[in-house]
């Protein structure tokens, strides 16, 4: 029943000068159960049918005044969509040569002339027929690219560019060590006190803000967005992807994000940590696989952090060095990292 209704909905041109002819193709049509024929007299009241609607078959007199069937069917198939149109030459069979030219440029089928109804009909249906299979395979690729593009847009914020591209290729993320990477993360302070007095949606909605301002602030010195831990963010320099001078590219950002924080609906202050070191990085889970990175470097960054030290840009010894020379700070008395003991730490003020 539903491939009877597709039929009869389909828009069926019908191209003919001889009006009996043109008359006897419109009545079969609709004793066929075709309810949306238009019929036209010469070729380039076809053509600007064919441009003004979409058609679902053309049935097309060869010889025709002004265009011919043939230099229809040509424009026809460089119209956008025009390609997909099945077409069907109607001819008396002395004109065989200009059928076998219409089928070269592109007719799917041929009814000679004068033409037997019962074919008629099954010819139609098999164009319609096998025009619908033709649209549902399209609709169904651009299903599979949609969705395609949803796994790759989901990929891309789980992990790197650099790691989406090696999962294409292997089906894995090779896990790495890292030597030289430097390290940004970023806190919001007194985030729980803010939580607690405030709804839901205001909340959400101003991380939401503020995330989206740190990507865009990492991607612009040149650093990795790794990911979000409830409030914290991390970013990267030198991770998967090289950074020509990840210090001080980082100092850059993490000053940024603190003035961007500043400028929320709802301003926050934030606390951020700078450290360089070597870390070891891939994808772990199955069912929500994720890319993360580990290591002794991680864990400093995260307790420069959790210090408890005013809001502002604190710096290990060894970002510092990588920062000598071309910022300002303040370097502060000795303080206890757990696990580290006692560590130098400078807070950032500025840099060149």
């Amino acid at each position: 029943m539903r491939e009877q209704a597709a039929e009869a909905g389909a828009r069926i041109l019908v191209a003919e000068d001889d009006p009996d002819i043109r008359d006897i193709l419109v009545l079969t049509l609709e004793r066929e159960g075709h309810r949306n024929v238009t019929a036209v007299a010469d070729g380039a009241e076809a053509l600007e049918a064919l441009s003004g609607a979409a058609f679902d078959l053309v049935l097309l007199d060869v010889l025709m005044p002004r265009l011919s069937g043939i230099e229809v069917l040509q424009r026809l198939r460089r119209m956008p969509g025009g390609e997909d149109v099945p077409v069907i030459v109607v001819s008396a069979l002395s004109d065989l040569d200009v059928v076998v030219s219409c089928i070269r440029a592109g007719a799917d089928d041929h009814l000679a002339k004068p033409f037997d109804p019962v074919l008629l009909g099954a010819r139609v249906k098999a164009c319609l027929d096998r025009k619908r299979l033709r649209d549902l395979e399209k609709l169904h690729l651009a299903a599979i690219e949609r969705e395609r593009r949803r796994t790759d847009d989901l990929l891309h914020a789980l992990m790197p560019a650099p790691a989406v591209q090696e999962l294409k290729e292997t089906a894995r993320v090779r896990p790495r060590r890292h030597e030289e990477v430097t390290l940004l993360i970023a806190d919001v302070v007194d985030f729980t006190a803010f939580c607690d007095g405030r709804p839901a949606d205001e909340v959400v909605r101003n991380l939401e803000d503020l995330v989206e301002w740190f990507e865009a602030l990492a991607e612009l010195h040149g650093l990795e967005a790794i990911k979000t831990v409830g409030d914290a963010f991390f970013a990267t320099g030198n991770l998967m992807l090289p950074c020509s001078d990840a210090p001080l590219a980082a100092a850059r950002c993490a000053l940024a994000m603190q003035d961007a924080a500043s400028h929320l609906p709802e301003p926050w202050q934030i606390r951020a940590a700078l450290h360089v070191g070597p870390v070891i990085s891939g994808v772990v889970g199955r069912s929500k696989p994720a890319f993360d990175f580990w290591g002794d470097t991680v864990n400093v960054t995260a307790r420069l952090v959790g210090l408890g030290l005013p809001p502002g840009v604190y710096c290990s010894a060894a970002a510092w060095a990588g920062l000598e020379g071309r910022a300002t700070g303040i370097r502060l008395e000795a303080m206890a990292v757990k696990g580290k003991g006692l560590m130098e730490v400078w807070r950032l003020m500025s840099v060149a």
